[in-house]
């Protein structure tokens, strides 16, 4: 239970600055979980009709089927023994209501979660063709694991539908980390992982498919094969980012050795890939790994724009404020 004092001295002071602004976002963070308050920030988001989004590392945390819900992207004040779930709901009783940003937003906002079909479904696979058959097999049944690199990007822009899990990482930005992360949520949970990763990634933490399989586990893995780092080479391009390619399909067969429930295809073009989807749809009590040879060069924009603020804070001098 909150202290009511102190609820109340957080809400008058919320209120007020609520009432001023212009054109309000209400943004969700990953503590809503620790505070067990996403039910109360949904009801806050819909009787407040501000235009609604959520941080990185909190996609999957909020409904982006709330009526509101937009992207996944001063002076403070502090009020103790306030519950999180409390106050939003509290909240939500006495906001008066502001669509301006959510309208603003829908003005210039072109349909994400979608993409145009290639012109020829026999052309190589383009990264967001794979991505735009990964969005249509989300349900609520579903966990995305989406690995550091051009995946981070390429999944913040699938619509996740209600229910369905999401887990990433970009703080401290972990080469490899989703393969073990896969492992260890797959085995905790009844839904059905769908995993991206790169080819670069996964020779890290490959060896942890050789678990998977002995667990009977039924994840997706959608091996992302572009012959190299992508991420590496947006901050930095050299020879280095070139890495030895695999048989991919052909290592994790290596790993089952005849034993254990696996299915793996390599596929190069459109057609293949949505054969391979509808196939590994239909294999719900076996491991499905599926490998998507794509263009090297083929990168979202945002990783490029990324890349280039990390390069060039990387090149910088050191700073007197520097703490190392």
């Amino acid at each position: 239970m909150s202290n009511s004092v102190c609820l109340n001295a957080a809400l008058e002071a919320t209120l007020k600055k609520l009432e001023s602004a212009v054109k309000p976002v209400l943004i969700g963070g990953p503590k809503l979980r620790l505070a067990k308050a996403n039910k109360a920030f949904v009801t806050f988001a819909e009787a407040s009709g501000f235009a609604v989004a959520t941080m990185p590392s909190a996609k999957g945390q909020v409904p982006e089927s709330l009526s509101k819900f937009i992207v996944s992207i001063g002076e403070e004040e502090e009020y103790g023994c306030v519950q999180m779930g409390e106050f939003l709901n509290e909240l939500a009783k006495r906001v008066v209501p502001n669509t301006n940003a959510y309208d603003n937003y829908m003005r210039i906002f072109i349909n994400g979660g979608e993409v145009p079909k290639g012109e020829d479904i026999n052309d190589a696979i383009r990264v967001n063709t794979l991505f735009k058959h990964i969005q249509e097999i989300l349900t609520a049944d579903s966990v995305v694991i989406a690995e550091t690199g051009d995946s981070w990007f390429n999944c913040q822009r699938l619509k996740l539908p209600d229910g369905c899990g999401y887990e990433f990482q970009m703080q401290y930005g972990s080469i490899g980390w989703s393969v073990g992360a896969l492992l260890g949520y797959a085995q905790a949970t009844k839904k059905r992982c769908i995993a991206c990763i790169g080819d670069g990634s996964f020779q890290v933490t490959a060896q942890d498919l050789s678990t998977m399989i002995r667990n009977q586990q039924c994840s997706i893995i959608f091996l992302i094969n572009n012959g190299g780092y992508t991420i590496e080479v947006a901050i930095h391009d050299g020879p280095y980012n070139v890495i030895k390619n695999w048989s991919y399909t052909g290592v994790v067969e290596a790993f089952q050795n005849g034993e254990g429930a696996l299915w793996t295809k390599k596929v190069t073009n459109e057609e293949e890939l949505a054969i391979a989807i509808k196939i590994a749809q239909e294999k719900v009590d076996m491991l499905c790994f599926i490998e998507v040879i794509c263009h090297k060069d083929d990168t979202s924009k945002e990783l490029l724009e990324w890349g280039s603020r990390v390069a060039s804070a990387n090149g910088r001098p050191p700073q007197p404020d520097d703490v190392y």
